[in-house]
């Protein structure tokens, strides 16, 4: 059989592939299916499945069309989605591009709108301490159109309530793609320029898509991360939306928002005034007090006449200074009485009369000591002398005063035999009165050894 019969693996695919491009009902396919192997990988294609319960297929969703999602798809979640089938030729499996997704069963808004709540409340952006508002704000910012009826009926209120605060618009989209991004910007823009005190945003009524601009993570962390208090007034009474709930504040409608920053100036006027009545009222009261008082105390005999005060004083320093004087007195001849007695008992108890009697008995004892030390002196000397003369009779000394010598040669060794000699030998001879040098001519032994 001839090889070019055959089809390579490549070729197969790719004519699989094109029919699946040309084909009409593969080219618009709408598939109801459940989310299956899915993980969310952050700015970049997602790549999952789609199943039901006795089939499934491969599901690719490119990142420009799954950054046009609204809510965050999740394992297990039903699902409906646009798209168009292709085979895949690398594996030679098929799959679906997915082009657009929606929640099955709830809206993908709606569904967006609670999955962001979910996550700001876990990270505990509603249990934030709200600011307070300024009860009289100077300046207030607002964020929302420069067309709309917002700043109109918000700037009709505050003519009308505190014509003196000053209004300054910070135009925004408040619809559309890229009205998040203009919301955010001209927040940022407020703090930057931060000599407001209050910021309103807001825009008027709509469907859940119009207000959705509200509903952005970026728009509800701008708002968080403000320094300055926010009120939020989007849409009607009946609306709620992402940037009201972090809002310091929430006004069902515009005009309340006028009202929730602004005091009425009327109101203030009177009851500063109220106010300025009731401080002189009670200023008047005090002083009127105080004179009172004032002229009770100088009807006081005292104070008619001070000398007196000082009357009863001087007695009670006199009185005092006269007991002083006695009680030291007094004090004094105690102490006196009782050095004379001490004095009395010291002389009684004089060791005098004992140290002359311990003065005789040590001269006695010396007397005896220096008795004694002398009779054991003598008592040595007599047995020393005795002593001495035992050892001067066995003295060599002694023998030499009776004719006798003691030969001795130059290294000092004393020469006792004949075998110590040797002939032409210098000995030295000790001599009772001195010393005699002689030589040895001859030496020679006794029989008697």
């Amino acid at each position: 059989m001839d090889n070019e019969q055959y089809l390579t693996v490549t070729a197969l695919t790719q004519y699989l592939k094109r029919k699946f491009d040309v084909d009409p009902y593969l080219g618009h396919v709408y598939l109801m299916g459940e989310i299956s192997n899915f993980r969310m990988r952050p700015n970049a294609h997602q790549y999952f499945s789609l199943k039901d319960d006795k089939a499934k297929i491969s599901a690719i969703m490119f990142k420009s069309n799954f950054s046009k999602v609204k809510f965050q798809p999740e394992e297990g979640m039903k699902v409906l989605v646009k798209g168009r089938i292709s085979l895949y030729e690398p594996s030679g499996s098929y799959q679906i591009y997915v082009e657009s997704m929606e929640p099955d069963g709830l809206g993908a808004l709606y569904l967006a709108f609670e999955q962001l709540k979910k996550k700001l409340a876990a990270q505990g952006v509603f249990d934030l301490p709200k600011k307070s508002i300024p009860q009289f704000p100077k300046r207030i910012a607002v964020v929302t159109s420069q067309s709309g009826a917002v700043i109109h009926d918000i700037m009709t209120t505050v003519a009308r309530r505190y014509p003196i605060v000053q209004i300054v618009l910070y135009p925004a989209q408040v619809q559309g793609q890229e009205a998040a991004p203009t919301i955010v910007k001209q927040l940022k823009r407020i703090n930057e320029d931060g000599n407001y005190d209050t910021i309103i945003i807001g825009r008027g009524g709509g469907s859940i898509e119009d207000l959705w601009p509200f509903n952005e993570e970026v728009v509800a962390q701008a708002i968080v991360q403000s320094k300055i208090p926010v009120i939020s007034s989007v849409g009607h009474e009946t609306d709620t939306t992402i940037a009201d709930l972090v809002a310091d504040l929430r006004a069902a409608t515009p005009t309340a928002a006028a009202e929730l920053a602004t005091p009425v100036l009327r109101d203030v006027l009177v009851h500063l005034q109220d106010l300025n009545t009731r401080l002189y009222n009670a200023q008047t009261k005090i002083i009127g007090n105080y004179k009172d008082k004032v002229d009770s105390l100088a009807q006081n005999v005292f104070l008619q006449h001070p000398e007196r005060i000082y009357e009863v004083y001087l007695q009670k320093v006199d009185y005092l200074q006269d007991k002083l004087r006695q009680n030291f007195s007094n004090s004094l001849n105690r102490s006196k009485t009782e050095l004379i007695q001490y004095a009395n008992r010291l002389v009684q108890a004089s060791p005098r009369d004992q140290i002359y009697s311990y003065a005789n008995q040590v001269n006695r004892l010396y007397q005896i000591l220096i008795n004694n030390v002398n009779k054991i002196i003598n008592k040595n000397r007599n047995v020393f002398n005795s002593e001495v003369a035992t050892l001067d009779s066995l003295s060599p000394l002694k023998t030499l005063s009776r004719g006798y010598a003691i030969p001795t040669s130059k290294s000092g060794k004393v020469l006792k035999n004949v075998t110590d000699y040797q002939v032409d030998q210098e000995v030295d001879l000790k001599v009772k009165n001195g010393n005699v040098k002689l030589i040895t001519k001859e030496v020679s032994e006794d029989g008697n050894g």
